[in-house]
């Protein structure tokens, strides 16, 4: 197959080489824009995961603080000291905050760097393989 396309395209004028290059090149150039696309939209949404754990992190935290002024002091009270009640409360909702915090720098790093780097690795294949058949016509 390969003998066969050889032989079509030694019959072929230079002019329309160039033309079925340019044409093959552009093409390859739209699906790798295409590609681009894509993986930005994939990290944009993980991004966007990771921003919502982080306001997770934040609301349970503040819920953290009410919960060591109030409601941990009462109940917790009836048994230890009133300060050990509000410390223990307190030390278990930011626990919860610091596990949420975590899958949030977790999303981020899946989502950044903010670079298409499948299409940026085929896009440098492609050029090495376009220099190979550059270099392999000129012999």
């Amino acid at each position: 197959m390969e003998q066969q396309t050889t032989s079509q395209n030694n019959d072929k004028s230079t002019s329309e080489l160039l033309s079925q290059f340019s044409q093959q090149t552009t093409e390859l150039m739209r699906q790798e824009l295409e590609l681009a696309k894509a993986e930005l939209r994939e990290k944009g949404k993980a991004a966007g995961i990771a921003g919502g754990a982080f306001g997770g992190a934040g609301v349970v935290a503040l819920y953290a603080v009410g919960a060591l002024t109030a409601a941990a002091i009462l109940g917790l009270a009836i048994v230890l000291d009133a300060w050990l009640a509000a410390l223990v409360v307190g030390v278990g909702y930011l626990a919860i905050a610091g596990i949420l915090a975590l899958t949030g720098k977790k999303k981020i790093e899946q989502a950044t760097p903010p670079v298409p780097e499948q299409a940026i690795e085929s896009s440098k294949e492609d050029v090495e393989w376009t220099k190979q058949r550059a270099q392999a016509a000129r012999k």
